[in-house]
Order: C-alpha cells, then structure tokens, then sequence
C-alpha cells in the first residue's frame, strides 16, 4: 500500500456500465489529450489506487501483493475474518485486513466488486448511475452512503469526461463473479465478537 496520502484516493466503491464509447466513424471516442477513453480511464485507476482496495492481496515471493487474477473484484466472498479488534480510544480509529475489508466508527464496510459482472458487479449499472453515485457519495446515486475508505469526494472532483472514461475502462475489464458482503452497522459489530467468535462466514 503506498502513503496516507495515497489512502485518501483508494476505492471507487460502486461503480458505473456502458460499454466503450465509439464516434459515428466507429473508431473509439478520443479524450482531449488524444487517448481514447479506456486508455484515459485505465491512467486514471492507476492514479486514484483503486487497486489497493478493490483487489484482493495474496502473498508473494517478497510479500503482500495484489491479486491480478482477482483484478478490481472487491472483497472476496469466500472470505474468512474474524470479528474486527476493537481500538482502544486514542488517535487509531481504524484497522483493515490490508485492502478489501476497513472497520471503524461507520461499522464495517468491503471495497465493492468494480468488474461489468451483471450479477455481483457494476454490469447494469448505466453511464448516469455511474456519474450519480460518485457525484452524491451515494449507492446508484440515491441509495446508502459510500462508506470509508472510499474517497468519494476527490472522485467527485473530476469532470464529467474523466468519470466517464472511468466507467469505459472499467467496463471493459473481465467480469468477475464475486457477491461482496453488505456494510455491518456499527450496531451489528459487537453482536459480531459476541454471537460469532470464530468468525464472520462460518
């Protein structure tokens, strides 16, 4: 994982669909800078480090490394994690499993599926739905909050045209199937050390 500062631009919790754009010559849509717009999005990925959330990590030859065959697909459903350790009060405020799951005073949230799968990723998702949610910080764009880690805000930022290229890279990636958990309020937490010590999916 890099710096703070690199948190700050992790995720893209719920993401857009609507294939790539193509010009009426059938030749695909040109950004200003003369990349097309999955070249545009695909830059912009690397930027934001969405791959620090939204990919699982597996060990590797010098450690943590991210899951390419895994690539965006969120947290991981087979997933087995304990109940989440509880911070003492003072300045830490959250713990992560190192990527895909984050807990701290919003509950538990899991970095979302960003792959076009149309069952457990943004594969219905439309354009529209895509531009919404990263504008409001809302799920399709009216429903629950994005949750931390997410920075949604510096997402919202960007320009209607970079958002798009977003949604176009990101539809142009393999679908992966991979049903992410939903948000444990902070309520549930608790219940989840008392009732399910063993952990979360067993």
């Amino acid at each position: 994982m890099k710096t703070t500062h690199k948190l700050i631009l992790i995720g893209l919790a719920a993401l857009p669909l609507s294939a790539l754009v193509v010009a009426s010559t059938g030749a695909p849509k040109k950004t200003q800078r003369g990349q097309t717009q999955v070249e545009r999005g695909k830059y912009l990925v690397a930027l934001g480090g969405c791959n620090d959330c939204h990919t699982p990590f597996k060990m590797g030859p010098k450690g943590p490394e991210p899951d390419m065959a895994r690539f965006l697909s969120g947290h991981p459903d087979d997933a087995k994690l304990p109940p989440p350790p509880k911070l003492a009060p003072g300045p830490w405020v959250a713990v992560t499993t190192g990527s895909t799951a984050w807990s701290g005073p919003w509950g538990i949230s899991y970095s979302a599926n960003l792959t076009p799968d149309e069952n457990t990723g943004i594969g219905i998702w439309t354009e529209d739905i895509f531009i919404r949610t990263i504008r409001t910080g809302k799920h399709y764009g009216v429903g629950r909050d994005i949750l931390p880690p997410m920075p949604w805000q510096g997402f919202a930022a960007l320009t209607d045209d970079d958002l798009k290229a977003l949604f176009a890279y990101l539809k142009s990636l393999p679908p992966i199937r991979n049903r992410v958990p939903e948000p444990v309020l902070p309520t549930e937490v608790g219940k989840l050390s008392q009732n399910n010590p063993k952990g979360l999916y067993e």
